[in-house]
């Protein structure tokens, strides 16, 4: 109750005019003050930027998104193809008789136009959830054979698809007296479930 009498109060004391010296100037309670501007368009001017502030801001945190997007498909992929190209160095298809070597001629099989059968077992034996290809090469790169799935459309490997890549270090025996060392590289690509 003491405090509401102050209050008013002091309300009293602030709605009465204050002289200075010679000019004399009224100060008004803002709580008391009924004159106000109206500026009939200024409302439309606030609520454009809002609107403006807000696409843009919406437009940023999609593009991020579609970065962080792109991003996690190659973090969580990459383990996936390294995990594939080190299996394929072991792969009993590409075996050479020498230990621990890749043979040239079972890579030129399966490249090439006569391996369609022996491609399809090879690829058979993995998921069809992951599109891959295989592609081996020499270090000095005279070398190279593209194992690629017909599994899959034509062009699929040739377009804008976003794909992870993993490649391990082999060693290629061209003939019984010739080995190179090289690389086999496996590239995922995404695919419209994943």
């Amino acid at each position: 109750m003491v405090v509401s009498l102050f209050i008013s109060d002091l309300c009293r004391v602030a709605d009465k005019p204050v002289v200075k010296k010679s000019v004399k100037t009224t100060y008004t309670s803002i709580l008391r003050d009924e004159r106000g501007v109206l500026e009939p368009h200024s409302d439309l001017l606030a609520t454009a930027l809002a609107v403006i502030g807000f696409v843009v801001f919406a437009a940023l945190l999609s593009r991020a998104y579609m970065g962080y997007e792109d991003s996690s498909f190659a973090l969580e992929n990459y383990e996936s193809a390294s995990l594939l190209a080190g299996t394929l160095a072991e792969a009993p298809a590409f075996r050479a008789e020498s230990p621990g070597m890749l043979s040239a001629s079972a890579l030129d099989k399966l490249s090439g136009p006569d391996g369609q059968d022996a491609r399809m077992k090879f690829f058979a034996a993995f998921s069809g959830n992951y599109p891959f290809l295989v592609e081996i090469r020499t270090g000095d790169g005279r070398w190279q054979w593209l194992i690629d799935p017909e599994i899959v459309e034509p062009g699929h490997f040739i377009g804008k698809h976003e794909k992870v890549a993993a490649s391990v270090p082999v060693v290629i025996e061209l003939n019984p007296a010739e080995s190179v060392p090289g690389t086999l590289t496996v590239v995922l690509y995404k695919t419209p479930w994943m």
